[in-house]
C-alpha cells in the first residue's frame, strides 16, 4: 500500500503524465514517419518472381537479392506478391500496400492523440473529468474497432487490388486481434469508471 501511495501521489503522477504525453507524441510521429515510408515504397513483403522468391522485397528497389538498404516498414501481416507476365510489380500493388499500412496506422494516430489529451489533463491536475472519460472511451473504441474492422478492410483492399492488377497479392491478417481487443475493452471500462466517479462527485457536491 505504501508503494502504491508513493507512486499515486500528485508529485510523481503529474510529471509522469507529462512524460507519457511526450511519449504519445513520439508514437504519433513514428506512425506518421512509417506511413510516409510506406507511401515511398519502403514497405517489405514476400515477393514471388519467375527467377525466385525474396522474403524482404520492397517496391522502391529493383534488386531484391540483398536486404533492403535504409529504413523499411512492415504491417505485421503475411503479405505475398506475385509479379505480372513481364516479371514486374504493378503500381497498383504499391498503392494497395500503402493502403494496407495506412488503415492500420491512421486509427492509431487518432487513438494516441486522444490518449495524449488524458495525460495532458492529468499533468494539469484535471483528473476526474468527463473530458478524460470521453478521451479514454475514444481510445478504447478505436482500439476495439481497429481490432475487429481493420483486418476486414485489409482483406477488402487485397481483393480490390487483385481485381484490377496484373500482379497478384495474398494476405494473412488478424494475428494481433486479441492484443488490441483486450486493451480496448479495458480502456472503455476505465472510461466508464471515471464517468461514474464524476457523476457521483457531482451528486455529492449538489447534496452538500
Amino acid at each position: 500500500m505504501k508503494l502504491i501511495e508513493r507512486f499515486a501521489n500528485g508529485r510523481f503522477a503529474q510529471p509522469a503524465a507529462l512524460v507519457m504525453k511526450v511519449v504519445c507524441y513520439f508514437i504519433i510521429g513514428f506512425y506518421i514517419l512509417c506511413t510516409i515510408l510506406s507511401l515511398m515504397g519502403r514497405q517489405t513483403f514476400f515477393l514471388h518472381t519467375k527467377t525466385g522468391a525474396f522474403e524482404q522485397a520492397i517496391y522502391a528497389e529493383e534488386s531484391h537479392d540483398a536486404h533492403p538498404s535504409g529504413m523499411t516498414v512492415r504491417t505485421g501481416d503475411d503479405i505475398h506478391v506475385w509479379t505480372n507476365e513481364n516479371d514486374q510489380i504493378d503500381l497498383t500493388i504499391q498503392i494497395g500496400l500503402s493502403l494496407l499500412y495506412a488503415v492500420q496506422t491512421v486509427p492509431m494516430i487518432f487513438a494516441y492523440w486522444f490518449l495524449s489529451r488524458v495525460f495532458s489533463n492529468t499533468h494539469k491536475g484535471r483528473i476526474f473529468t468527463r473530458q478524460n472519460a470521453s478521451y479514454l472511451l475514444y481510445f478504447g473504441l478505436i482500439q476495439f474497432s481497429a481490432a475487429v474492422f481493420v483486418p476486414l478492410l485489409k482483406l477488402g483492399i487485397c481483393w480490390l487490388v487483385n481485381l484490377v492488377s496484373d500482379s497478384r497479392m495474398s494476405l494473412s491478417t488478424g494475428q494481433d486481434m486479441l492484443n488490441m481487443l483486450i486493451p480496448g475493452a479495458a480502456f472503455m471500462a476505465a472510461a466508464y469508471i471515471i464517468h461514474e466517479g464524476v457523476r457521483l462527485l457531482n451528486e455529492a457536491d449538489h447534496t452538500v
